[in-house]
């Protein structure tokens, strides 16, 4: 066996979420029935991610991995020789070299099968101990917002979520202020039996640029639908609504808030994931996987 390592970027509009749903369209449904098609497999693969997405949201930078019996790539054979036709023959392609000589032509056929809106950027062999999901240090996020009058320019329509009320930058990064660092997030997610929703969140601010309004927002993991909850919570101080430490007192309280809005899915992509050197992936998979608690 073999573990492949997908970068990857999707406009989530049309999909149902990157998780396969029996009667949806998915990312993962998607990539897993292109790999089986290309590979002649007789199942489709199973696709592990670094964040899966929901409906509506887009990625830019995201990650996973595939786990493929490195004999299947033989079904590329062909491919490569009409691409090119003067090189040397191939590695057995059920060894490491094999594989790796004939991710090429994979790459080349993913962007021939794929639709249009969901894009395999590259693929490569993983080091030994990554796991696209569990090494992960961090996962980036930015969340695009207009406020202008007039709403969202429509060619940015797609990933420009509009505010129909002014907001004030200085007043968003000192409400998001007081979310930073470890904390319990549970006002801020939709918790799932047996999750902890410990999180630490590294890093959220907010900048006008070209009168979009871009929250980034970093965090060594998020649970569900918590980037546009902390997003909701932020817009109405914003716009002069709330008070700037309201959101800071949602967070202390560990329960949802019916004033917490969550922000529209389409503002919302995944912009990077980070993950450690090769030698601390196993490492740091280990302590992910680890059920987090607070410290007193």
């Amino acid at each position: 066996m073999v573990r492949l390592r997908l970068d990857l970027a999707y406009d989530g509009t049309d999909f149902s979420g990157w998780a396969k749903q029996p009667g949806q369209r998915t990312v993962q449904g998607e990539i897993e029935e292109a790999l089986g098609k290309i590979l002649r497999l007789p199942e489709p693969p199973t696709l592990v991610v670094a964040g899966r997405t929901d409906a509506g949201v887009h990625a830019r930078g995201q990650v996973a991995h595939v786990d493929l019996d490195a004999g299947g790539f033989g079904a590329l054979e062909n491919r490569y020789r009409r691409e090119e036709p003067t090189a040397a023959p191939l590695s057995d392609p059920g060894s490491p070299e094999g594989v790796d000589e004939r991710l090429p032509a994979l790459l080349r056929r993913l962007s021939g099968v794929l639709p249009p809106d969901v894009r395999i950027h590259r693929v490569t062999v993983a080091p030994g101990g990554f796991d696209a999901r569990f090494s992960a240090m961090s996962r980036r996020y930015a969340y695009r917002i207009s406020d202008a009058p007039g709403g969202v320019d429509p060619l940015r329509r797609r990933e420009v979520a509009w505010y129909s009320r002014g907001l004030n930058v200085d007043r968003l990064n000192a409400a998001a202020a007081h979310l930073l660092g470890e904390h319990d997030f549970a006002a801020f997610c939709k918790k799932r039996e047996g999750a902890t929703t410990i999180r630490e969140l590294q890093r959220l601010d907010w900048v006008r640029q070209e009168g979009i309004l871009v929250a980034t927002v970093v965090a060594d993991a998020f649970c569900h639908s918590m980037v546009r909850a902390l997003v909701g919570s932020l817009l109405p101080v914003g716009e002069g609504r709330l008070p700037v430490d309201w959101p800071g007192e949602v967070l202390r309280s560990a329960a949802r808030d019916s004033k917490v809005h969550v922000a529209p899915a389409h503002g919302l992509c995944l912009e990077e994931v980070l993950y450690p050197e090769a030698e601390d992936l196993a490492r740091r998979a280990v302590e992910t996987r680890r059920v987090r608690t607070l410290s007193v």
